[in-house]
């Protein structure tokens, strides 16, 4: 980058930024230009010099003035009686009277009931995820740290088969990403074939992916798509191949495709004899998913699984994005494995042109984080054992050191191990957002449950009217110094400087937030770091640079090299391989097996499907899937936006067009979509692009401007899918739930 960070222009200060959060985005790093006048910012625009970006923007960077200065921010910190939790009478307080009362409630709890009393919730894909258990452990002193979606079904599990089937890192189509000349660099090359699991990437730039380099590669390089989604969606129109399957038939695909590649000796012999554990049994298992077979399961036709197949295997290289239909299915742990096992064997891991791979994360897991907190002394062993779900669930939890999200609801209902009495939600709006199920039973037994609850918060929603004590506002990534990295540092493209450029709350950032609660509860850690920006050059900058120092470079981009398990790079030892149990990527997992779960992968209907229960389908006549994502927003935020809900005005279910005239519904009707736990109304829309007995639902809608008090909580139970999805529906080890495969009626609202 050829400009500094912060220059004068025109009468303006211009600050060089990258996109973080809040307000939501998952940490793609956008390359912004603040422009400031008398301490205001007046402009957003992209920043041409970011290597990745290049000048871009989505709609919501370019909405970010509307949501600094937005007439119902939060601005200061506020308290009220808990006899008026669900009304909107707020009193307003300093930022110093929020830490002591929030000091003094987290000692009461610490010493009365003991800290496991207390528990911490955090959104998704926000900043705050970077910081949630060392909030959580070295913060509050608690072994509960809670992400309330059910089956902790959102890129952890990805990241989990990883970490246990080959030891660490993460795979990632390869776009050039580490080169600062990008494409043009003469050690990379395109993707022959990119194929799109689950992943609608224009839209998401999920977990760190630029989306729109899938489009640079297609326009300039020929690469060309494989699109895996029960809707055709716009990217869909320009693939070469759509396998439109049965939402939550993910598995059987999968090993369709492996059926035809090893059947069919399209697979790399030499990769699968150095590089992989269990080939031999795999290609045994798969022996019972023909492509016939696979076809009456996917609803996919036998000649395009085979085509896919065939295309995907025979061109070197080609590079698979995966997204969260992976997580959000029971058998997602299935799902994740047989595609690992499809890059491996076809030698499209961390190759030019297939998929990157992320290094094992040596430092800041969260196994070393919870180290470093009983080497502290702020959590104990003892303590730690305590934390809920642990036992019932140590897939999950011993390598997440966090709770089981379906474990806590279970204990706010029961009080069971223990009664949890104090709740903080770190930018987390649990009862209408966008992550947990169920969500009525939530809010009911945290209303039953918690005596005291703390909020950091934009904007007031569900959560915070209905149960929060005291609330702190939230800087957004406009008024404070951070660093952003792709992919949470599972595959590192590039970090980021985030550099503050106005002030306008009396707030926190979610930094902030933590080294304030950590320095008065245990003041003998937090006093090694002097400020956040000393804190980011000790524990998160790479390289031994200061603040200073990485502010003025902007973009730091890691060297990409390419085939590092035989350069001894994937191992901490430095020998060639992985570390995973067999120092391999395992076909076969030794660690499944370990925790009694099939080594291979395998499919199991949906526990609520066509064929698993026929006669329940009979009343609730379409599958349901819902979680596709959309321009204007991130999950439940920015409803407010009103540049933004333009774009989105409504919630919107998609139905075939064949079948909603069967049920004398038109193009843009309210519709009811039920099933056994209730009812919500969205808008249809009528469209070819998704099968006559699927429907899918947007998710995490919740209306701003309604009432927010209680009863209604600004509408959230009125067109929220998440209020009717199951509780508990996951799979065998713990991850995974139903939200891209249920079931439900549909049928036009005619009350008034």
């Amino acid at each position: 980058m050829t400009k500094p960070w912060k220059r004068e222009e025109n009468g303006e200060t211009i600050i060089r930024t990258c996109a973080w959060s809040p307000p939501g985005c998952h940490p793609v790093g956008c390359g912004l230009q603040l422009h400031v006048k008398d301490g205001v910012l007046t402009s957003v625009e992209g920043d041409p010099e970011h290597p990745i970006t290049r000048g871009a923007l989505c709609p919501r960077c370019l909405a970010l003035k509307d949501v600094v200065y937005h007439k119902d921010r939060i601005m200061y910190p506020m308290k009220r009686d808990p006899k008026d939790r669900g009304k909107d009478k707020w009193e307003r307080i300093t930022l110093k009277e929020a830490f002591d009362l929030l000091e003094e409630k987290t000692r009461y709890f610490t010493k009365e009931h003991g800290p496991e009393s207390i528990v911490v919730f955090c959104g998704t894909g926000r900043e705050a995820t970077v910081f949630h258990n060392e909030l959580t452990f070295m913060g509050f002193g608690s072994p509960n740290a809670c992400y309330a979606q059910s089956g902790w079904s959102c890129y952890a599990p990805r990241v989990s088969q990883m970490a246990y089937l080959m030891g660490g890192g993460y795979p990632e189509i390869d776009y050039a990403a580490r080169y600062p000349d990008r494409y043009e660099h003469p050690g990379w090359e395109a993707p022959k074939y990119i194929m799109l699991w689950g992943k609608e990437p224009l839209k998401s730039n999920a977990d760190g992916l630029w989306g729109h380099a899938i489009i640079d590669m297609m326009k300039n390089y020929g690469t060309k798509l494989i699109c895996v989604d029960p809707r055709i969606n716009w990217i869909g129109t320009r693939a070469e191949i759509n396998l439109q399957l049965r939402p939550g038939t993910d598995a059987a695909l999968a090993l369709g495709l492996l059926n035809v590649i090893i059947t069919e000796d399209l697979y790399d012999h030499e990769a699968v004899e150095k590089w992989t554990f269990g080939f031999d049994q795999l290609a045994e298992r798969v022996k019972e998913y023909p492509p016939e077979k696979v076809a009456e399961i996917t609803w996919v036709p036998k000649e395009l699984i085979i085509d896919a197949a065939r295309k995907f295997a025979t061109s070197k290289h080609s590079a698979l994005g995966w997204g969260l239909s992976v997580d959000q299915n029971p058998n997602g742990i299935q799902v994740g494995q047989a595609l690992l096992a499809i890059l491996a064997i076809t030698d499209n891991i961390d190759v030019p042109g297939g998929c990157t791979l992320g290094l094992p994360i040596q430092d800041d897991t969260n196994v070393d984080m919870i180290n470093r907190a009983m080497e502290a002394g702020t959590v104990s062993p003892e303590l730690f054992e305590k934390r809920i779900g642990a036992k019932e669930y140590p897939f999950v939890c011993q390598l997440m050191s966090t709770n089981h999200p379906d474990a806590v609801l279970d204990t706010l209902e029961s009080w069971e191990p223990y009664r949890l009495r104090m709740g903080v939600f770190q930018s987390s709006n649990v009862i209408g957002g966008a992550i947990s199920a169920a969500q009525v039973r939530w809010l009911e037994a945290m209303q039953k449950s918690l005596e005291f609850v703390c909020a950091t918060e934009l904007f007031h929603n569900a959560t915070t009217m209905a149960l929060a004590d005291l609330v702190i506002p939230l800087k957004t990534f406009a008024e404070h110094n951070t660093m952003v990295e792709s992919h949470y540092g599972f595959n590192v493209a590039f970090n980021g400087a985030c550099n503050a450029a106005v002030d306008v709350v009396e707030g926190v950032s979610d930094l902030g937030f933590m080294m304030e609660i950590g320095r008065r509860m245990f003041p003998d850690y937090w006093s090694q770091f002097t400020s956040e920006e000393d804190y980011q050059a000790k524990v998160r900058i790479p390289g031994n640079l200061t603040w200073e120092q990485f502010r003025e470079i902007g973009i730091d981009q890691p060297e990409e090299i390419y085939r590092k398990a035989e350069k001894g790079l994937m191992r901490f030892d430095g020998e060639p391989g992985y570390m995973s149990t067999t120092g391999k990527i395992e076909l076969y997992s030794t660690v499944y097996e370990h925790f009694g779960d099939d080594p291979l992968p395998y499919f199991i209907e949906p526990p609520r499907s066509p064929v698993s229960t026929p006669e329940l389908f009979g009343k609730y006549p379409f599958v349901l899937t819902t979680g596709g994502r959309v321009y204007p927003f991130f999950h439940s935020e920015h409803r407010q936006i009103d540049r933004l809900r333009e774009i989105n005005p409504q919630p919107i279910v998609e139905i075939n067009s064949a079948a909603a005239k069967r049920l004398g519904i038109a193009e843009g009707d309210w519709v009811w979509i039920e099933n056994e736990l209730g009812r919500v109304k969205q808008v249809a829309h009528l469209t070819e692009g998704i099968d006559e007995r699927v429907v899918h639902a947007q998710h995490g809608w919740w209306f701003p401007e309604q009432d927010g008090q209680e009863p209604n909580l600004f509408g959230f139970r009125q067109s929220n899918i998440n209020v009717i999805m199951p509780h508990k529906a996951i799979g065998k080890m713990g991850f995974g739930d139903t939200f891209k495969c249920e079931i439900c009626n549909i049928y036009k609202v005619t009350e008034q």
